[in-house]
Formats: structure tokens, C-alpha cells, sequence
């Protein structure tokens, strides 16, 4: 067996071919290598690498991990990239086994999605109208409110969106998630309104940036970033500010709110799984079942609230 003398070399070859092959999102490499190389460090302490690493030594990494007091999550998303590394390493002939494969993660703590109630929703888009330091600022953030509620989009799907998607007042927008995946999603009405004010203003502003000699973006929601787009931690942020303006507590409202909110008031209001799953872009039936669980509890919170028999009588 052999394979790169450095544990960097593992590193990088194994994310070439998560990107190469499986087309894996940008973020997923990022944490896979952020994984990795923790592993890694942890092992140089220890006169150790991937060529090395035996069951017991993987074991006592995710001992340090539990000791450093990291979440059950982190942990067990640090296990996943073990595995996943190994496996690759095998399939090269890098290694003939896989130290990783019967250890026994920790799990993930069994949490229900944090949610908005309709009402919520609605001050949110209205503060989207109201913020913005011009009114092609707030008919941006109008847009992106209304598209991430109309669609269940994740932030990096709806920052990254391509103009070319959004031209013509589309009906459904195409959307590529992760691996790769596309996927069809319906607009409703006010979301294709906010999206041709927002086309018009844009339109508007690159007119004006040519004449000065500026390239037209290819995104929907341009940035003179890096990315080339507005970034998902401006989108965090300008969310936020959002909640402020409407009157809720900031701590409540990210843009995974808005998706897990997308997602039980379409159930609530007669939706079925099977549709929730491929509007939202799931792999995995089982990942859109956590809905039902939240219904139920809002039901239940509901009931106890409200029923005359759920109170405590007055004796």
C-alpha cells in the first residue's frame, strides 16, 4: 500500500476528487477541510498521520474533540470526514483498511428547527421594503426576502443565483443545490413582482456602469466582492437588521429561519412530503420528516394553549 508521505496531500487530493467527481458544493469542502486538518494537526502532535492512524488512535482524537468541549454535531461531522477520507484512500490502494469504519459516532442531538410564524414573516418582508440606504437598495432586499420565502432556497443557492435564471419573469426558477443537483421551484406572485422591480433597477444600474466601462455580472445580486455576488455573511447580517426593523428578536430570524419557515406553512397548509422534499432539494425523505415533528409540537403548543380542558381549573 502507499499514498502521499504528507497528511496535506491526502488532504487536497481527497477534496479534488469530492469536487471532481461527486461535484461537491464549495461549503462542504470547506468543512471537510477544516476537519481534516484539525485531524491532522492532532496527529503531527503525536508522531502520527492518515498513513498511520490505527482504530484506537481515531478514537482517542474524538476523545480530545469531546474534551475540548465541541458539540455532539461537530464531532460527529468529524467522524463522517474520517470515514469519507478512508474510504477514498482504500478505493486509491492507499491504505487496505478503514481505522474509521466501526467506530461508533456520537450522534446528532434529535433538535426541531427553529421556525416563524406567518405573521412574523410578513413583518420581516415589510421591513425589506422599508430598509435600505436607496430605493434600489430596498428593492433589492425585497427581492431577496421574497425569493428565499417564496422558495425555501439555502442562502448560498439564492446569493449565487444567476441573472440569466431570472430574465422574463420565469414562472419557476431553476436551482442548482448541492452536488450539483438542479431543481425546478414555483415563484408566487409577490415574489415574480419583487423580482421584476428589482431586474428593472438592476438593468438600470449596470446601463449606467457600462457607459464607465464596468463588465456586466453574471448573478442576480451583484457585489464588487471577490465572489462576484452579495456573500452569504452580508445576507446574515442584512437579515438582522431586518428583524430589528420588524420588531423581532434578532437572535430568531437567519436564513435558514426563512427556509424552515418555507417549509412548515406549506405542510400546515396541506402540502405533502414528497413535494416539501423537492422543492427544498432533499437527498433524503428522512431529512423532510423534521417537519412533521414541528407541526406537531405547534399543534400541541396550540391545544394546550387554547383548549378550555387543557387549563388549570380554578378549584
Amino acid at each position: 500500500m502507499g499514498g502521499p508521505r504528507l497528511d496535506h496531500d491526502w488532504i487536497s487530493a481527497f477534496l479534488e476528487a469530492q469536487a471532481a467527481e461527486l461535484g461537491a458544493a464549495t461549503n462542504t469542502l470547506l468543512a471537510y477541510g477544516r476537519d481534516l486538518k484539525d485531524v491532522a494537526a492532532w496527529a503531527a502532535g503525536r508522531d502520527l498521520g492518515f498513513a498511520t492512524l490505527q482504530k484506537e488512535d481515531v478514537e482517542d482524537y474524538l476523545v480530545h474533540c469531546d474534551a475540548q468541549g465541541l458539540a455532539q454535531a461537530t464531532r460527529a461531522r468529524r467522524l463522517s470526514a474520517i470515514r469519507q477520507i478512508y474510504r477514498f484512500a482504500f478505493d486509491e490502494g492507499w491504505r487496505a483498511d478503514n481505522p474509521a469504519i466501526r467506530i461508533k459516532g456520537p450522534g446528532r442531538a434529535k433538535r426541531l428547527p427553529a421556525t416563524l410564524e406567518v405573521g412574523e414573516v410578513d413583518r420581516l418582508l415589510g421591513a425589506a421594503r422599508e430598509t435600505g440606504r436607496s430605493a434600489a437598495d430596498r428593492l433589492r432586499n425585497t427581492c431577496l426576502m421574497e425569493l428565499l420565502y417564496a422558495t425555501g432556497m439555502r442562502v448560498s443557492e439564492l446569493v449565487s443565483l444567476p441573472v440569466a435564471a431570472a430574465r422574463g419573469d420565469p414562472r419557476m426558477l431553476l436551482i442548482r443545490g448541492k452536488g450539483g443537483r438542479e431543481r425546478m421551484v414555483p415563484l408566487s406572485a409577490p415574489a415574480r413582482a419583487a423580482l421584476g422591480a428589482w431586474l428593472e433597477a438592476r438593468e438600470t444600474a449596470e446601463a449606467a456602469a457600462r457607459t464607465k466601462g464596468v463588465p456586466a455580472s453574471r448573478f442576480l445580486f451583484p457585489s464588487r466582492g471577490k465572489a462576484g455576488h452579495l456573500t452569504r455573511h452580508r445576507f446574515y447580517l442584512l437579515i438582522k437588521e431586518l428583524a430589528l426593523a420588524a420588531g423581532i428578536a434578532p437572535a430568531k430570524v437567519t436564513p435558514h429561519t426563512l427556509r424552515h419557515a418555507f417549509a412548515t406553512h406549506l405542510l400546515a397548509n396541506g402540502a405533502d412530503l414528497r413535494t416539501i422534499q423537492a422543492l427544498l432539494g432533499h437527498a433524503d425523505l428522512a431529512t423532510t420528516e423534521i417537519y412533521t415533528h414541528v407541526l406537531d409540537a405547534r399543534l400541541k403548543e396550540l391545544v394546550l394553549e387554547h383548549h378550555p380542558l387543557a387549563r388549570d381549573r380554578e378549584g
